[in-house]
């Protein structure tokens, strides 16, 4: 996870050292600055960090004025205090301005460490509250892992921005969503945010792992375990190790399966089949289900222990039919692609576009893909139309809003409706590009295509 942080004293040195420190605990990110009037301005005029390290005792302004100005300015950026006198008052003293935490000189990079992450654990559950009652607005602080996920959905951003900060603890995460809602897409977004973005994301697809199989395949088996065991295998648990576990459709394992997996996850060990020593995992499991757990769990389908297990945060992916603005950018998005690199993508004319704006997609995301995929092959390129569709598509009668189009010349196409959109928010967005990106809820190269076919670059 991308965390921004700033170190304010007065003493370059020792901005070195704590900033050496930070670096070897895997914190890159890390700015200084020893002058906190030229701290103050630079956060009032909008820098963004996610905790400052504030030392007291400076001269001209001392660390107690920066933490009153950054609170009056930015309420939510974290402050840490560090002093050189370890008296109670003074610790007293900095939790009455707003700093969350102090530590005393000199530092030590353990104690330097454990403050960070409780600070940052706090600013964590913070944005998740104010998320959860609409005080904030679902804004990406690290966007690249969600980029693959095509969205402007209000209600879809929030998910994605939910997404984001549970990414930054360690607790389990549990996608719902029906099938083609792209919950493993949004799982590897997680992993892709998360401080174990640089270890393997390792995905299990729980219905396909027979019975008979689970044991070998989950935990690994020695040389010799079984008929045909004629070397040793790591399973899922170790392959995963210090990375995350996607455990996909979760809802179709067994119950007498359910209680062996639950033993792994409550102790953090397993064995291998044939072994007698325990081995220990450190994995985070994101798992995933079209089903209704709770309902499985009222007809003694499955383990409540597991549920709340698995369930250490929720995340709901709405289907496509409550999102029908993302069905553009997603054709588009598709179109491209099938046109691969440097060939000219195919278009949908009006009364397609329209038809598939529409349409309820019973296969969410999954199954528009396979239809523009389909309609491409049989239009050969070009311009796709009705013909192109579907019958399943062709069979339903054309929707009122499609038939006055038709009758309109005047009326926008979907085409000239979406230029007109991304060039108003790039306007209003002072032709800032990366936050013309975040706003539309589309990648930053996706903006620069549409900006150079639109004629901008």
């Amino acid at each position: 996870m991308h965390t921004s942080l700033l170190l304010v004293d007065d003493d370059p040195d020792y901005l070195d050292v704590l900033k050496e420190k930070l670096r070897l605990s895997g914190y890159r990110d890390v700015d200084t600055e020893f002058d906190a009037a030229a701290a103050a301005r630079k956060l009032e005029n909008g820098a963004a960090y996610d905790v400052v390290f504030i030392d007291i005792h400076m001269p001209e302004m001392d660390g107690f004025e920066l933490l009153q100005r950054i609170k009056a300015a930015r309420p939510r950026i974290e402050c840490i205090m560090v002093t050189a006198v370890n008296e109670a008052r003074v610790a007293v003293e900095c939790l009455r301005k707003g700093a969350y935490d102090y530590l005393v000189k000199p530092v030590t990079r353990d104690d330097l460490v454990l403050a960070l992450n409780r600070t940052l654990e706090r600013k964590r559950l913070l944005d998740i509250l104010a998320l959860e009652k609409g005080q904030a607005r679902p804004e990406l602080d690290n966007p690249a892992p969600f980029a693959p996920i095509i969205t402007r959905s209000p209600g879809m951003l929030k998910v994605l921005k939910e997404a984001e900060l549970h990414a930054g603890s360690h607790v389990p995460v549990l996608i719902t969503g029906e099938s083609g809602t792209g919950k493993e897409m949004l799982a590897r977004a997680i992993h892709g945010a998360s401080p174990r973005a640089e270890f393997p994301f390792i995905p299990v697809n729980m219905a396909a792992v027979a019975g008979g199989l689970f044991e070998a395949e989950f935990f690994g088996h020695a040389r010799g375990a079984f008929t045909g065991a004629g070397s040793a295998r790591a399973g899922y648990l170790q392959n995963a190790h210090q990375g995350s576990l996607f455990l996909d459709e979760i809802g179709n394992l067994p119950l007498e399966l359910q209680g062996k997996l639950l033993r792994v996850l409550q102790d953090g060990e397993y064995r291998r089949l044939g072994e007698s020593r325990a081995r220990r995992v450190d994995v985070r499991v994101i798992a995933a289900t079209n089903e209704n757990l709770e309902r499985a769990m009222a007809q003694k389908r499955f383990r409540p222990d597991l549920f709340y297990r698995i369930n250490g945060s929720w995340l709901h992916l709405p289907p496509l039919r409550e999102r029908t603005g993302d069905i553009p950018l997603l054709a588009e998005r598709f179109l491209e692609e099938f046109a691969g690199d440097g060939g000219k993508p195919g278009r949908l004319d009006t009364d397609a576009a329209c038809l598939l704006m529409k349409y309820a997609y019973p296969g969410n995301v999954r199954e528009l893909r396979s239809i523009l995929q389909s309609a491409l092959n049989l239009a050969r390129g070009g311009t796709l139309g009705m013909a192109a569709l579907p019958p399943r598509l062709r069979q339903h009668p054309m929707p009122a809003e499609c038939r006055d189009i038709n009758g309109d010349q005047t009326l926008d196409t979907l085409a000239e409706v979406e230029r007109n959109h991304i060039l108003k928010v790039y306007s209003r967005a002072g032709e800032n590009k990366s936050r013309t990106a975040r706003i539309l809820g589309i990648g930053l190269n996706t903006l620069r295509r549409r900006l150079k076919a639109y004629g901008i670059l």
